[in-house]
């Protein structure tokens, strides 16, 4: 119990994917200008991390060395292709306003990140939860940016018209400089609260 607190911690605040190793941003500016998508997006991320670090954990012992960077790219293409199946059966319209980025999961460095860093040198339990939590923390990021973007921009949470009539949306909060400024508001939050704290690892 004392390993999952630990992996829950960094996944969720200490090395969390966006604001303290700039991971996943790509997605994280393209689909947050709507909350719904923003939580099916994080919700389709903790499936394929979660049990693409599992599977490449169980694995690990029997991979090669010298290919397991395909070897992992195959894994994490099986279930984004599972994801992107469920999506188009079952929410059509969903999958349609995410458009191609479920497919660009794949390319999702969060993903082979936590494969390569963790699920390589750790059992398949720990790494499942290891991926689910750096999909919450990437979740929750894109949700605080998305309820702001969606507030400001349409005056709705969820689809709901939370502000008056007589609101005027702001359409910069749909537009992606809406996305970069929320972004980096967060990104400028998280520095300031973590600056004494070298946990975090930035990367392009």
């Amino acid at each position: 119990m004392k390993a999952i607190k630990e992996i829950f911690i960094k996944g969720v605040i200490k090395d969390n994917p966006i604001f303290r190793q700039i991971l996943g941003i790509c997605s994280a500016l393209a689909v947050t200008n709507l909350m719904m998508n923003s939580l099916v997006m994080g919700l389709g991320l903790m499936f394929v991390t979660g049990l693409s670090s599992f599977t490449v954990s169980m694995i690990r012992k029997f991979t090669p060395k010298h290919i397991r960077m395909m070897v992992q790219t195959l894994i994490i293409s099986a279930f984004v292709i599972i994801l992107d199946i469920f999506l188009k059966a079952y929410l059509p319209d969903m999958s349609k306003a995410l458009g191609p980025y479920v497919g660009l999961i794949i390319t999702n460095c969060i993903i082979m990140g936590r494969c390569e860093a963790y699920a390589q040198n750790n059992t398949p339990i720990l790494s499942f939860f290891d991926g689910v939590t750096m999909g919450l923390g990437y979740t929750m990021i894109l949700l605080f940016i998305a309820f702001f973007r969606e507030l400001l921009g349409f005056g709705t949470v969820f689809g709901f018209q939370v502000m008056p009539e007589s609101f005027t949306p702001w359409t910069l909060m749909i537009m992606p400089p809406g996305a970069f400024f929320m972004l980096g508001i967060v990104i400028w939050i998280s520095k300031n609260l973590f600056k004494n704290d070298e946990g975090g690892v930035t990367n392009g």
